[in-house]
């Protein structure tokens, strides 16, 4: 009998961090020299920084009809994680659900959260933090422009590879990195935690099926990492994430959705990560009801919210 997992909808929020930058009236006398060695290169990264922002976040007119299209994509996805919930016992309400929005646009994200939605996920650091900023800031507007108005605080999902260059500006955003894949990353995260007012929650991510081509830990070593981790006060290990195989169809998703599971349970049943180690992310647009009758509590979710690809993506430097 498959053991229940605590839900995880209501993990507590990072606290906000509260930058202040205090300006003496001194330093005033010092501003036509600043400005005057720094103003060049000033306005080449600003335009260099549009430049990216606008190759990220360039997307395609969003007219009413996509407006309505999309609403029937999130509701349809939102059904058949309930069923799948009622289906493998699990409690309703109990899995969180990631819309991972990478090739998505602003537009859809704003009409998602005026619709409830919660959890977004990015794969990459610069979007990221472009699009918290920006929902931060159309959140804050329609808060001015109506007090009374129920917005939800939205959490933000690091779910693609992380690297270690990385890792400091990830911070500024993500609540919770899915990624952790080596104990050099986890290490670096660790030291870029050090000022934080409560330690970075991260997922280690597990490469089931030994796939060269895929990023993660192999099984026998996680348990492990997993206790390397638990003596890092800065971070705090929450659960596991894996990715089902590329080929073998629904039948080769369960088998690895299943591993996982049992991977899960097994360091959950040693204790070794405390009751804060419940958090099992599995499963994605094509498979994520397997996933949650395997004992997924967490979903990532894109093109089956998404639709067409609504930006235009590009590398990370």
């Amino acid at each position: 009998m498959r053991r229940k997992v605590a839900g995880v909808n209501g993990f507590a929020d990072a606290a906000p961090r509260n930058t202040r930058i205090k300006t003496h009236n001194k330093n005033l006398l010092f501003l036509p020299k600043i400005l005057g060695v720094f103003y060049v290169a000033d306005i080449c990264a600003v335009l260099l920084r549009l430049k990216r922002m606008s190759e990220t976040t360039a997307s395609v007119p969003f007219d009413a009809d996509q407006a309505t299209a999309l609403r029937d994509r999130f509701n349809s996805v939102r059904q058949r994680v309930t069923d799948s919930e009622k289906k493998s016992g699990q409690r309703a309400g109990s899995v969180v659900l990631i819309v991972v929005s990478k090739s998505g646009s602003i537009e859809q994200i704003r009409e998602m959260v005026n619709m409830g939605q919660v959890d977004f996920g990015e794969n990459r650091v610069q979007q990221l933090s472009q699009r918290a900023a920006n929902i931060g800031e159309w959140i804050s507007r329609r808060k001015e422009m109506d007090p009374k108005a129920e917005l939800p605080k939205v959490r933000w999902h690091m779910v693609g590879s992380l690297q270690r260059n990385k890792v400091k500006k990830c911070l500024e955003t993500a609540r919770l990195i899915h990624s952790i894949d080596s104990m050099r990353i986890a290490e670096e995260v660790q030291d870029a935690s050090t000022r934080r007012p409560t330690p970075t929650e991260v997922l280690l991510e597990v490469n089931v099926s030994g796939d060269s081509n895929k990023h993660g830990i192999a099984p026998p070593a996680v348990k492990h990492l997993v206790e390397q981790l638990m003596g890092m006060p800065n971070m705090k290990a929450r659960g596991l994430m894996c990715m089902g195989p590329l080929e073998g169809g629904l039948d080769a998703a369960r088998r690895t959705f299943e591993r996982c599971h049992e991977l899960f349970q097994e360091i959950r049943g040693s204790e070794i990560g405390g009751d804060a180690f419940n958090i099992l992310s599995m499963g994605m647009s094509h498979d994520f009801e397997v996933a949650i009758e395997c004992g997924a509590n967490m979903v990532r979710v894109g093109s089956a919210v998404i639709g067409d690809p609504q930006v235009t993506e590009t590398t990370e430097e």
